[in-house]
């Protein structure tokens, strides 16, 4: 692939990714809404078939290679800035609310998801995976929240310092937590094929970096903090982090789990008491969101093939997805969040906010499509459902007006 091509095939992405953010942005939407309907609209699904010519001049199979490699560093960078977000210590102290808010709402949509998964599998799974594997991943899929899409909305609507939000954004971290841990399990279970010593060796090997990276990591990142911060060396903590990221995510690949799990507990191990991990997040996303992430949502559209939706059942399948999804994960959580003694509003509030996938959501699906678990008929199926649950929140949120809420109590 020549530079020109590149060049070319990334400013096209760059600018319509923006163009989209900006419009969905002017109707109330996260930027990131717009970027995700950017990537489908540059795929086969729109511009490749009111288009074709022009698909295949910005999207040559040539640069499908380079353009994957810089998302799928764009993705490392994305989840050890979601690590970085997620604070263990506020997890480990949660109240009851939370505790049980967050397990229902992983629960409830999970169940319900590996029901469905039963009933689709001979037609909608991959070529020749296990029912447990695509169980355990439609389950997966179905239960996860965008954790930074919702910090970013608490932020918008100014939620994020109330008992509401405080509610919402440690329940989010725990599923966080929890799907990518999930999604690592499913990822060992599939590298091992019917081995189950291989399958055990994995998994111990797994928890093992867990543990080495929440301790003796965490430990060392704690030391190099006060010894940068001694030197003003902010750009070499940075860099130290950079590689623990590059380490961590090289060494889960190397487990038979994904990389991004890797990057993914880098972030959760460096410790949140200092300014350092808010400032390492600015860096990240200032790169990540503007560049590397519109060039995924783009890999995300070509994958998408809304022409192989084709007739009453494919949709209908559709439609139940979306359905399964909302009401596991809204219902879920606004029954749990109910039982705890919240009031209605509040709760139906959580289960709004909880509903919300965006790119995590994408990040999941597109993981479960490389590893051969989801045939491109059902990622298309659930790709439209991450649109769907990520685009009515901020609608529904409006609706419930709970920020009017929080301000009369304050005020009273």
């Amino acid at each position: 692939m020549n530079t020109e091509q590149l060049i070319v095939s990334i400013g096209s992405i760059l600018l319509v990714a923006r163009l989209f953010g900006s419009i969905f942005q002017y109707i109330g939407q996260p930027r990131v809404v717009g970027e995700m309907a950017a990537g489908i609209v540059l795929g086969p699904s729109v511009l490749g078939i009111f288009v074709p010519s022009a698909s295949v001049h910005l999207f040559p199979a040539s640069s499908l290679p380079t353009l994957t490699a810089l998302s799928q560093l764009g993705l490392l960078l994305f989840m050890f800035a979601v690590g970085l977000e997620v604070d263990i210590k506020l997890i480990l102290k949660q109240r009851f609310a939370v505790v049980l808010t967050s397990n229902v709402s992983i629960l409830a949509p999970f169940a319900l998801g590996a029901v469905f998964a039963r009933l689709v599998y001979p037609e909608l799974a991959g070529e020749h995976v296990a029912f447990a594997s695509f169980g355990l991943f439609v389950g997966t899929a179905m239960s996860v929240t965008a954790f930074p899409v919702l910090a970013r909305i608490l932020k918008e609507r100014n939620l994020l310092s109330t008992d509401l939000g405080g509610v919402v954004i440690s329940c989010a971290a725990v599923d966080d937590v929890t799907a990518w841990f999930l999604l690592a399990i499913v990822t060992g279970i599939v590298h091992s094929a019917a081995s189950w010593s291989r399958l055990a060796g994995t998994l111990l090997g797994l928890l093992a970096f867990i543990g080495v990276m929440l301790v003796p990591v965490r430990q060392l990142i704690e030391f190099l903090q006060a010894r940068y911060k001694e030197k003003d060396g902010e750009g070499g903590f940075f860099f130290a982090l950079i590689l623990l990221m590059l380490a961590a995510g090289w060494t889960t690949d190397r487990l038979g789990v994904h990389p991004l799990f890797g990057a993914f507990v880098a972030g959760l191990a460096v410790p949140k008491d200092g300014e350092w991990a808010a400032k390492s997040i600015e860096k990240i996303e200032s790169v990540t969101l503007a560049l590397l992430l519109p060039l995924f949502f783009t890999l995300t559209g070509l994958r998408t093939r809304i022409d192989l939706l084709v007739g009453r059942r494919a949709w209908a399948y559709v439609v139940a997805i979306i359905a399964i999804a909302i009401f596991g994960k809204l219902a879920g959580a606004a029954l749990a969040a109910r039982f705890t003694g919240m009031e209605w509003r509040k709760c139906l509030a959580v289960g709004v906010l909880m509903n919300t996938r965006g790119l995590v959501e994408l990040v999941v699906l597109n993981a479960g499509l490389e590893l051969g678990i989801l045939s491109p008929k059902l990622f298309t199926m659930m790709v439209i459902m991450a649109l769907v649950t990520t685009f009515m929140t901020s609608p529904l949120l409006a609706s419930l007006n709970v920020m009017t809420v929080h301000q009369r109590k304050a005020a009273a």
